[in-house]
């Protein structure tokens, strides 16, 4: 997959503003057996199994398996076709760069920044140590919790932080450690989903089920105390720590393969995957555990979801919002 450096010359052409035109002769099923293949990655971490799904110790409330993780590929490359073929928005030079990128999951990110920018450093920081054992030589992986202090040893020029919402109990603590571990001039980047699913042409209907998932999954993170929405508030957290020419960007995010543009639909696709398969790792441990369901409940629930999210005459996206921020020289 080809990457293009940079940010685009006019990033606010994609912003929530331009109406996304439905392909009149799409036809296809969202699923196919090859697209919903799943494959496997390297571990060595201490984990625990429960509900049929291995997790990390810890308070994160997701799994960190094989199909998960083959879940989080496919959310960098639906990211990735949403930010028109670009691994970020920061107005950077990543040559030579020392680059931080938290909760890097599988990897990837890290891995193609690393094999894009040969010159720069960067550093993946995750709970679970799911990464490749192989991968660029400039590229570093380490286990770290990213809400304890940090103890670093240089600064970063540029961090980036992505697909973080239900992650992060204190979420201005995070934005400060940020501020206090970038150099004078350098950049943050922060990407996360509005969760608040919409349509506009009025296809999505408030009793579709994938509303209904995001209620309960945005209400099961607030008991735990880990917001599932915290891209509102980003602006505000960057402010309060002292960054400047912050600029936010909402891009529009299709659910499914309904766009007529081939770039969305193709991140529809990805996206709808995501919540396709993705919707038994979102309910397993915060429906039965936090909301109290039952295991038939659940099954029950998430396969209406998944049959809601298959339907073709369904319009539905969420606002894909990407802050960028810098500390003042």
């Amino acid at each position: 997959m080809p990457v293009t450096p940079g940010p685009p010359s006019n990033p606010d052409q994609a912003s929530s503003g331009i109406t996304v035109e439905v392909d009149a002769e799409e036809v296809d099923s969202i699923l196919s057996d090859e697209e919903g293949s799943t494959y496997t990655a390297s571990i060595a971490s201490v984990h625990e199994w429960k509900f049929g799904r291995r997790y990390n110790f810890g308070s994160y409330q997701f799994p960190n398996d094989e199909p998960e993780q083959a879940r989080l590929n496919i959310c960098h490359d639906a990211f990735f076709f949403l930010l028109e073929n670009r691994l970020f928005l920061a107005p950077i030079d990543p040559d030579g760069m020392r680059i931080l990128d938290i909760g890097t999951g599988t990897g990837v990110w890290a891995i193609e920044m690393g094999n894009s920018y040969s010159s720069a450093t960067i550093v993946g920081k995750d709970l679970s140590p799911i990464q490749p054992l192989w991968g660029p030589q400039n590229v570093e992986f380490m286990l770290d919790d990213i809400e304890h202090d940090w103890e670093e040893t240089q600064p970063y020029g540029y961090i980036h932080c992505r697909y973080m919402a239900g992650s992060i109990s204190d979420w201005p603590h995070l934005v400060r450690q940020c501020y206090q571990n970038v150099k004078p001039g350098g950049w943050v980047e922060f990407q996360e989903t509005i969760c608040s699913p919409y349509s506009e042409d009025g296809s999505l209907e408030p009793t579709n089920k994938l509303i209904e998932l995001i209620r309960l999954l945005v209400d099961a993170c607030n008991c735990v105390g880990r917001s599932l929405d915290p891209g509102p508030s980003l602006k505000g957290w960057l402010q309060d720590a002292g960054f400047t020419r912050i600029q936010v960007r909402c891009i529009k995010s299709p659910i499914g393969t309904w766009p007529k543009d081939p770039r969305l639909k193709e991140a529809g696709l990805l996206l709808a995957l995501n919540l396709i398969e993705g919707v038994d790792a979102f309910t397993a441990v915060l429906f039965r555990e936090v909301m109290g369901w039952s295991p038939d409940e659940i099954t029950a629930f998430n396969e209406a979801v998944r049959k809601d999210l298959q339907r073709r005459s369904v319009h539905a996206m969420f606002d894909y919002i990407v802050i960028t921020a810098q500390k003042p020289e």
